[in-house]
This record gives structure tokens, C-alpha cells and sequence, in this order.
């Protein structure tokens, strides 16, 4: 007797927690209405996005630098997401602009928490990316701040009886905390005081990506090339074993790296449309049908 073929189809998953926080989501919308009412120039990325980036240039948005007042050619400049130092904003006001400020609430508690542990006489460091924006502007009205990203970076941390730690809001809380344990053992005849500044969302983000990765074989992460949280998401999945597609739209998906996969969870950074989330998983649909399609051509041909 002939036995029956299984077909199995590519099963997709969305996690429990994907996609756009409210910090970003605040701070489109008041960038949007603002927009419709006057000329601005965002002073940045708004966020990592490079859709947003398109759909503001419709809209007639402006593209400035933060640390070039002369990028400016309108009165009203805008804030991003990810913050600036006071010292910035001051600049700007005294040069005769008047500023709307979208940064993210979560990252302005970073700022304050920094400035609490410098007032308290803590020498300031901050786990993050030197280049980044966010961390440009945390350690901004902070001269004296360091900023490290691992372990290698340690020396550059002067002597001192108090080290205070921030991170910035969007690295991974254990990679964060192990960090810090580190400094603590690097550093044993200081004080290392850490104020958890990791954003909830990212938190709950990368929770919901270990718990996607348990299940599943292969995950696509969705969202800019140049966002921090993203580029985390992915980097988490591959240390699980998954295997990892980063992508910032539909298009970018190709059928044949699904070949081998069955089980395609999906995640998406704090950055990202839900209509690209969107997107992303109904082009995932077509491939898993395509794909389903060609294995039971397959599997026919194997009967005859």
C-alpha cells in the first residue's frame, strides 16, 4: 500500500508584544498635526524609521541637525523621540526658535535619573551606544559622563568611591544587568549604584521574544536598520538559535529563506508600523500557501 504524504505548512506566529510604543506613537502624531499647521524642521530622525521618514517628506516636514542651528530654516523645529540635552534645547530657544518637544516620557526619566546620581556626587556612567542619539543627549549636560557598551570598555572609567549606571532605555535589561554585576566585581572598592532606565516597552518586547523563540524555528524581525531595539530583538534571536530575517518592509522578504522553516514567528521593534507588521505577515501568508502548494506537487509526483 502507498503511504500517505504529510504536507506540513509553515505555521506563523505573532509575539504577544511587537511594534510601536506609545513614546513613538506620541510622538508621531504631534509631529503630524503640527505639520498641518505650519512649517517645521525635525531636528533628526523623528525615529528610526525610514517609512515615517518618507511620509513626512509629503507632508512637507523639514530635515535639520541638532547640533547645527543654522540647518534650520523655519521658526518651529522639533524634538525627536530620543531626547537632547538641556544645554541643546536652550540653544535653540536662544537662537529665536520655538520648540516642540516629542522625546519619548521614558527617556526623559533616563535624563533625570542620570542628573540625580550626578547630583548625589556618583561619577556618571551609561550602558548604551556612544553614537546613538539618545545617548548623545543623555550624557550631553554631562561632560564627565562615560559610556560604555561592554566589559572592554571598563578603563575608560576613572577611579572613584561612587559609580552611578544608566542605560539607554532600549538595551536588553539582562545583557544590562550583567553588565553592571560585572562592574561591581571589576570595581569592588567603589559603590555602583544602577538606576534601571530600561524602557517597560523594550522589556516587554525582548520577555515575549524569548517566549516566541521556544517555538519557533525562524524569526522575522521587523523595523529600521538603524534602530537600537531592533537590531537588539534580532540579536537576541540568534543567540536562542533561532534562525533571524531582519527586515524593514514586505518587499524585503524572499520565499527561499523559508524553505527549511515551519514554524515563522514574527516580532517587530518599538519603531515600527502596525500596517508594515501587517504587511510583513500577509506576504509571509503567501509564501507559506506558495510554498505548501509546491510540496504537494511534490509529494503528488512521489504517488504515481
Amino acid at each position: 500500500p502507498r503511504k500517505k504524504s504529510k504536507i506540513q505548512t509553515m505555521k506563523i506566529t505573532l509575539a504577544s508584544h511587537f511594534g510601536m510604543c506609545f513614546g513613538v506613537r506620541d510622538a508621531l502624531r504631534n509631529t503630524y498635526d503640527a505639520a498641518t499647521l505650519e512649517p517645521i524642521t525635525v531636528l533628526g530622525e523623528l525615529v528610526h524609521n525610514p517609512l515615517v521618514a518618507v511620509h513626512l517628506q509629503t507632508l512637507g516636514v523639514r530635515s535639520g541637525n541638532l547640533r547645527e542651528r543654522s540647518s534650520s530654516s523655519t521658526d518651529t523645529v522639533v524634538i525627536t523621540a530620543h531626547g537632547a540635552a538641556d544645554s541643546a534645547r536652550r540653544a535653540w530657544s536662544d537662537a529665536g526658535h520655538r520648540i516642540i518637544d516629542t522625546t519619548c516620557p521614558l527617556v526623559k526619566k533616563a535624563h533625570r535619573a542620570l542628573e540625580c546620581l550626578v547630583l548625589a556626587g556618583y561619577t556618571p556612567v551609561v550602558i548604551g551606544q556612544p553614537d546613538h542619539v539618545e545617548v548623545r543627549g543623555l550624557v550631553g549636560d554631562f561632560p564627565d559622563a562615560v559610556v560604555i557598551q561592554n566589559s572592554d570598555h571598563f578603563p575608560l572609567i576613572p577611579a572613584s568611591p561612587k559609580i552611578g549606571v544608566v542605560s539607554q532605555t532600549t538595551q536588553p535589561i539582562d545583557y544590562v544587568e550583567a553588565l553592571v554585576e560585572a562592574l561591581r566585581e571589576n570595581f569592588p572598592d567603589s559603590e555602583v549604584r544602577f538606576t534601571d532606565t530600561v524602557c517597560q516597552p523594550t522589556k516587554d518586547r525582548q520577555r515575549a521574544l524569548h517566549e516566541l523563540c521556544e517555538n519557533n524555528d525562524t524569526i522575522v524581525v521587523v523595523g529600521g536598520c538603524n534602530s537600537n531595539n531592533t537590531t537588539q530583538l534580532a540579536e537576541t534571536a540568534r543567540s536562542l538559535g533561532c534562525r533571524v530575517w531582519q527586515v524593514e518592509r514586505a518587499e524585503d522578504l524572499h520565499a527561499h529563506w523559508f524553505v527549511r522553516s515551519e514554524h515563522v514567528g514574527i516580532t517587530a521593534g518599538t519603531s515600527t508600523l502596525d500596517e508594515t507588521v501587517h504587511e510583513v505577515t500577509e506576504r509571509l501568508r503567501e509564501i507559506a500557501v506558495d510554498r505548501r502548494s509546491f510540496r504537494l506537487f511534490d509529494a503528488l509526483k512521489a504517488l504515481r
